[in-house]
């Protein structure tokens, strides 16, 4: 095994040789705030942890995260820094790398992308869900910064500016009164939703909002000095051919991508929701399997920074119990 040591006193560990093992209590797939999160607690807990991170956080493109108590305005890219460097202080390991497979014995053997295997008593699949955007041009481009999606996360950092919410669907109508709580120049563009599909309870919500409801396909951004400027609809719209809406924030509910497959192959129980499949959990975060947990967005899709580091400090704190505990009645037994 080759070590990377960076100046924070953190040591990255690169994949060891294909075939080789190494045993662990614990294993976090994800190094996100909820894996990091678990792991802090069980390093504290003296707990041997392996936090396998792949480096692909959902909240990168953004410049900021807010809403986190003490933590307000922080970039997300140093959140997860400081995050590394605190687990480091209690001998948790982290290794850069991606969960390709994972079988169940005894307990789990986790296969990864550079040919390392490692097993583990208890694992944490915090692997969280990946945004999948319209294809309308300019809009990846521009998402995480004045392209948003959630008015709790940056609704206070755009107030007051002119506003458009790209439809995804007719539930888009929801986030459409929302984001009025922080700007009253709202457009609602139905993009590739009928206006039929609305129901008369949602336009008489848009209209006592003062909500414009634009019909008609979106056909790109505009945007002028990096910022955006407008919204151009398509050709054919019916709200104006080819028409200009000046905007200064877009809001867009993306297509949200559980990357729950982990849990699935190792026969976790699954429920479907609006958002995608996710497992069933207890209120800790066990899965259906014993030893398999679930935190952050790989539980589920409400999950803010705040909540997914909630969500793993709960899970590393009964984890740590579930250990103690087996180690307790397998010691009785002897």
């Amino acid at each position: 095994m080759t070590e990377n040591t960076t100046n924070t006193g953190h040591t990255e560990h690169t994949a060891n040789p294909p075939g080789s093992a190494d045993a662990y209590e614990v294993v976090v797939i994800g190094g996100g705030a909820a894996g990091l999160s678990a792991a802090l607690v069980l390093g504290r807990a003296r707990r041997r942890t392996l936090v396998v991170d792949a480096g692909e956080p959902r909240n990168a493109p953004a410049a900021h995260m807010q809403g986190y108590l003490s933590r307000d305005g922080m970039s997300p890219a140093e959140f997860l820094a400081i995050g590394r460097e605190e687990i480091a202080r209690y001998g948790v390991e982290l290794v850069r790398d991606r969960a390709v497979d994972a079988t169940r014995d005894e307990g789990f053997a986790v296969m990864l992308a550079g040919g390392r295997t490692v097993r583990t008593r208890q694992l944490v699949v915090a692997t969280g869900l990946k945004d999948e955007l319209p294809p309308v041009e300019g809009l990846a481009e521009r998402f995480g910064r004045d392209v948003l999606h959630c008015p709790y996360c940056h609704g206070w950092e755009v107030r007051d500016q002119a506003f458009g919410v790209l439809a995804a669907s007719p539930t888009s109508v929801h986030q459409a009164l929302i984001v009025t709580q922080w700007s009253k120049d709202v457009k609602l563009f139905l993009h590739t939703v009928g206006e039929a599909e609305l129901s008369d309870e949602d336009l008489r919500r848009l209209a006592a909002a003062g909500v414009d409801v634009v019909p008609g396909e979106v056909a790109r951004l505009v945007v002028e000095d990096d910022r955006l400027t407008g919204v151009r609809l398509a050709g054919d719209a019916p709200a104006g051919a080819g028409a200009v809406h000046a905007r200064e924030a877009l809001f867009v509910a993306p297509r949200a991508v559980p990357q729950t497959g982990l849990l699935a192959r190792l026969g976790a129980e699954m429920t479907e929701t609006p958002f995608g499949r996710y497992p069933v959990v207890d209120g800790r975060g066990l899965t259906t399997v014993p030893g398999l947990w679930a935190a952050g967005n790989a539980s589920g899709f409400a999950e803010q920074v705040v909540n997914a580091a909630s969500r793993g400090y709960r899970a590393g704190a009964a984890i740590n119990g579930e250990l103690l505990m087996d180690d307790l009645d397998a010691a009785v037994r002897v």
